[in-house]
């Protein structure tokens, strides 16, 4: 990315294709959404505790459990008494929630999935969650982020769910195309 060298990404079962190009710079695009993406097996793990209410240092005691045991959050989210955070990597899972349970109570939530939308401007396009959670009326969503990044929507549900999510988001995103980015199914 620094030094802007493009990298590409072909289909194996379509050699012929032109695949897709990531570059520093986006192209422009008739398209709101450029990419769906999705991760299953994304753990969730949510610390509630009143003592975080206004309590300096709350924040940093949580993440420094993770940083012990040397474990990557993806996703978090708020609120003034709990936060949830994603994991993918659960192999020091037991031990990080008794850590956790010194800060709160602790609740874990398996077998979900991140869905991720990818486009330019999300943060400042008005709608983007209003669409994307319109045709997913009947799905649960169990977190969401939003802002932190101008290129993506991201939000969790849970792993039964995540085919039906996408194959309604990509219907809904992906009814039409931009010719000029997006090569047309033969």
């Amino acid at each position: 990315m620094e030094k802007n060298i493009p990298v590409y990404i072909l289909n194996s079962r379509k050699p012929s294709g032109t695949g897709t190009r990531i570059t520093r710079e986006a192209r422009p695009c008739a398209n709101l959404i450029k990419s769906i993406a999705l991760k299953k097996g994304i753990t969730v793990v949510t610390v509630s505790s009143s003592r975080m209410l206004m309590a300096h240092g709350f924040l940093k005691a949580l993440f420094d459990v993770f940083d012990r045991h040397r474990t990557s959050v993806d996703m978090v989210a708020t609120s003034e008494v709990s936060v949830s955070l994603t994991l993918d990597n659960v192999s020091s899972l037991d031990v990080i929630v008794e850590d956790l349970k010194q800060l709160g109570d602790v609740e874990i939530t398996s077998k979900a999935a991140l869905v991720c939308l990818v486009g330019t401007d999300l943060k400042y396009t008005p709608g983007v969650a209003r669409r994307a959670f319109g045709s997913l009326a009947d799905i649960n969503i169990l977190m969401v982020s939003h802002g932190a990044s101008n290129i993506n929507f991201s939000f969790i549900v849970d792993e039964k769910d995540a085919t039906t999510t996408v194959q309604r988001l990509h219907a809904d995103f992906f009814s039409e195309i931009d010719p000029e980015l997006f090569e047309t199914p033969n």
